[in-house]
């Protein structure tokens, strides 16, 4: 079992334009609504793809029952802790060469009530094993180490613990130790607190943070694909897409992929060739879809144990 946990989910609304025009009227192309936050589309990627996930978050206002009835229809197993107000609905405007620009509400705020019934739902799914996953930003009022709680939360029910976040909430939740961090470039700079321009100052950050006690460091790098650095070395994957759709939920497919083959047993390189596939499969999709197996179906990932470390990343 891999459970999620998505303090602050939202409906991600993602509209078309053939270009986008500051302060003009834009007419769209195409619009379309799915359920949104990283754990709730690691959640997404998973149960398309056969591996057992519950997502647990708040739900709250006509968007907390909108984001229900999308996890239903999609198939996706999941608890929701009602809060007052309404979960945050996100715009993506996609150009049709990929360009996304993002609009993200605040969402709505937590009390410690409510983050203790998250962190209790956490305690039920993960009791005997697996794997939990702390994703995302944290809504307003929640106490800053909320991850870092989840981090000690699951290991006390024996359960592993991967976390994808940013600024305090990830600083804590590192401290704490968990499993597996995957941060992309911008987020692994802020977290060591410095300019990382090469794959090779990259992966010495990322063996920094396995010095400390993190088992697994996956960086993605966009473009540049993904970097995975444990105590067994490196390596470094990547797929070239040449009919990118939407880069939004790209990441989050990404840790879904690794997760998949981790949960299975699979080695760390196993799971980077598949993570890379999976949010390679994410970008030639609308909105924030999520690839099923027939998308991940002739995507060639290249990786190498020995990559070019001195390569400047875009």
């Amino acid at each position: 079992m891999i459970v999620t946990l998505t303090p602050n989910p939202s409906i991600d609304r993602t509209i078309g334009v053939p270009s986008l025009e500051h302060g003009e009227v834009n007419r769209a192309t195409s619009s379309r609504i799915d359920p949104g936050g990283k754990g709730v589309n690691v959640s997404r990627a998973l149960s398309r793809n056969g591996t057992e996930t519950v997502a647990v978050l708040p739900v709250g206002g006509p968007e907390g029952h909108l984001m229900q009835e999308l996890l239903d229809a999609a198939g996706v197993r999941h608890e929701g802790v009602d809060v007052p107000g309404t979960l945050r609905m996100n715009i993506a405007v996609v150009e049709p060469d990929g360009t996304t620009t993002k609009v993200n509400e605040p969402g709505p705020v937590l009390d410690d009530t409510q983050v203790e019934s998250l962190l209790a739902a956490i305690d039920r799914y993960a009791a005997g094993g697996g794997w939990v996953v702390g994703c995302g930003s944290l809504p307003p009022g929640a106490r800053p180490d909320l991850l870092a709680a989840v981090v000690e939360r699951a290991r006390a029910v024996g359960a592993k613990v991967a976390i994808d976040s940013s600024g305090a909430p990830m600083h804590a939740a590192v401290a704490a130790g968990p499993d597996l961090i995957k941060p992309n470039h911008e987020e692994l700079e802020e977290l060591v607190g410095r300019s990382l321009p090469t794959l090779g100052e990259v992966v010495e950050a990322a063996k920094d943070l396995v010095a400390q006690g993190i088992s697994t460091v996956v960086v993605s790098l966009g473009g540049d694909g993904a970097v995975l650095v444990d105590a067994e070395g490196v390596a470094h994957a990547g797929a070239t897409i040449s009919d990118p759709l939407s880069t939004v939920g790209a990441g989050d497919c990404l840790l879904a992929g690794l997760l998949h083959v981790l949960a299975a047993g699979g080695s760390g390189r196993e799971a980077l060739v598949s993570g890379v596939r999976w949010g390679a499969a994410a970008v030639r999709l609308p909105g924030s879809e999520v690839p099923g197996p027939t998308d991940l179906d002739g995507i060639p990932v290249e990786v190498s144990d020995q990559p070019e470390l001195s390569r400047v990343l875009g």
